[in-house]
């Protein structure tokens, strides 16, 4: 019987076991951690015949495969070690590849692609097919596998993480939605994050790149001179003739009317961004017009961005948790209703925040910061020119102080766009937006 080993004990860590294990696989599960949580779901582990080993990485024994969680940095000294004796070392994605028999869109990019994604794949459900979403969107890709029958498509958001450890998969359609820096406190340099990002695309028989993005528009024809483009104000002309533009308040993809734009429901030009993106790939996989037309007219957008939570007062409360870097806020702050009582704050990530801070000035009457970025972030604030705000600890607290400054500066929206990882009071993201919906309800009189 071969032999696995599957490093991190994560959700796409465990999927990725359990389809090795259905397959015949022999498989050891390794997590670095030794924490009580680990403990307790490594006893329920044991019960399903895995091996498991707590507070190391490295297996006792040479597997003849090696499975790694994203979470796991791909220049580990211990996967050079495995590659070192021989073992072949692979992505969780990847192994889900080789045993899910259906074409795949993969979409990646550093913003835009959780809506793109899930968008998507709603499309393709409109038009009766089977096509969850799926990688790093929520459903592990290895889950997906072990499913039976194979869906139709899979729908998969795939990040810088998850590409690094490809080797064979290739989608059918391939996206890329924009490119700013970011995670370069994993990968060290933009060059070496845009690098693997592309790995995707020149994966993909089909790259789909968004023509409004400077970078991808600078360097892309020279990487992927048989891309599809797309472009919401119609200036990029490689999106003219072959790929989907707006114009006249509507989508065209091929120079043919898709849909009209008073049917979409999200803010921002970004999001008009997404759904080209979106319409392009399913124009390509053969969806008729109606049926795109339909799903985009039903697409209420993902939790966590920009996700309007409800009204009081004429004010907008506005949930982005998801917005984890400048670009990100830097785009929420272009989307809303000024003026804009604006929280923010996590733990700081590298990037230029010049940007949205332009945008802050611009829009935002009084920012509240919180968490460990706040001393960082009220010197920026300060060097920027006093532009007004205060300090919290708490994301209760800043919440309760948006509430008590609206009373005084009448915004239309509070908008709630940390610009910051979560992980110095969160878990993720999900959580954090989570806590700021339920902070929220007292003051929320629900939209109509």
């Amino acid at each position: 019987m071969p032999r696995a080993a599957v490093l991190g004990l994560g959700i796409s860590g465990l999927a990725a076991a359990r389809l090795l294990q259905q397959r015949g696989w022999q498989v050891g599960l390794y997590d670095a951690g030794d924490g009580a949580a680990l403990h307790q779901r490594a006893a329920a582990l044991r019960k399903e015949g895995f091996g498991i080993t707590l507070g190391a990485l490295y297996p006792p024994e040479r597997p003849d495969l090696a499975v790694v969680s994203p979470g796991i940095p791909w220049d580990h000294p211990v996967l050079q070690t495995l590659r070192d004796r021989g073992v072949e070392v692979i992505g969780e994605v990847e192994l889900a590849y080789r045993h899910l028999p259906c074409p795949w869109v993969g979409i990646t990019g550093t913003n835009g692609k959780t809506t793109t994604t899930a968008l998507t794949a709603a499309i393709f459900q409109s038009a009766g097919l089977q096509a969850p979403s799926c990688g790093n969107i929520g459903t592990p890709t290895c889950a997906l596998a072990l499913q039976h029958p194979a869906p139709d498509w899979a729908i998969a958001e795939l990040s810088s993480y998850q590409i690094e450890g490809i080797v064979d998969l290739s989608p059918q359609i391939g996206i890329w939605t924009t490119l700013t820096p970011d995670h370069l406190e994993r990968h060290g340099t933009l060059e070496r994050y845009y690098t693997v990002k592309a790995r995707l695309l020149h994966a993909a028989k089909l790259p789909i790149l968004n023509g409004d993005d400077p970078f991808l528009a600078h360097h892309g024809p020279g990487w992927f001179p048989h891309a599809l483009w797309t472009s919401t104000d119609g200036s990029n002309p490689r999106a003219i003739a072959h790929g989907a533009v707006i114009r006249d308040r509507a989508v065209y993809f091929a120079g043919e009317k898709i849909l009209t734009l008073n049917t979409f429901n999200l803010l921002g030009d970004h999001n008009r961004q997404n759904l080209l993106l979106a319409v392009a790939a399913a124009c390509k996989a053969g969806i008729a017009p109606a049926a795109i037309a339909q799903a985009v007219s039903a697409f209420r957008g993902v939790p966590h961005r920009l996700e309007q939570l409800g009204t009081c007062q004429q004010i907008t409360w506005i949930n982005d948790s998801k917005a984890t870097n400048y670009d990100a806020a830097e785009v929420a702050l272009r989307s809303v209703s000024a003026p804009v009582i604006l929280i923010a704050g996590g733990r700081a990530k590298a990037g230029d925040p010049g940007p949205w801070l332009a945008q802050i000035r611009a829009q935002v009457v009084h920012t509240i910061l919180f968490g460990e970025a706040a001393p960082f972030f009220a010197q920026l604030l300060t060097e920027c020119g006093s532009l007004p705000y205060n300090s919290v600890d708490t994301l209760a607290s800043a919440v309760e102080g948006a509430w008590e400054h609206a009373q005084q500066f009448a915004p239309a929206t509070i908008l709630f766009s940390p610009a910051c990882a979560s992980f110095d009071q969160f878990a993720n993201f999900e959580q954090r937006g989570d806590s700021f919906r339920s902070l929220c309800q007292p003051y929320l009189v629900p939209s109509q």
